[in-house]
């Protein structure tokens, strides 16, 4: 897992679609439901690129011979525009996020065949200032 966050981090293209099967399915918060390493990738770019100084902060792995389990923070800053499923896209806030994570990856031959991505998205636009919290809650 730890060669693939890196990946995803750096932009390493190469790196993924050697890391990831080509008919990869991942899950995700926002999009639902994506098939294949290009559309895997097309994800990626557009949530990851809206970020600079983008690092992960690993608090708990688990791995086993065909599963991997990560649970931590992605932290980074909202320097680029933020494209949503829908087309449309949040211009660049200059904030920074840090939004608690967890990731699970079936792995086959070698390759991720399988990957999973949970969280927050009502947590990320709160800190990006585009939602306010409500009164009496704590997004931390």
């Amino acid at each position: 897992m730890d060669r693939a966050t890196a990946a995803v981090l750096a932009g390493d293209l190469d790196a993924l679609r050697e890391i990831y099967a080509s008919d990869v399915v991942a899950t995700t918060p926002d999009e639902g439901e994506l098939h294949g390493i290009d559309r895997f990738i097309k994800w990626n770019q557009a949530f990851v690129g809206s970020f600079s100084d983008r690092q992960y902060i690993s608090m708990k792995e688990h791995e086993t011979a065909d599963c991997a389990i990560d649970e931590g923070e992605f932290v980074g800053t909202h320097t680029q525009p933020l494209e949503m499923p829908d087309g449309q896209a949040i211009p660049p806030t200059g904030r920074q996020v840090r939004m608690r994570a967890a990731d699970v990856a079936t792995v086959r031959d070698g390759r991720i065949v399988r990957h999973d991505f949970y969280f927050d998205q009502l947590d990320m636009l709160v800190q990006l200032g585009l939602l306010e919290v409500p009164t009496g809650i704590s997004t931390t």
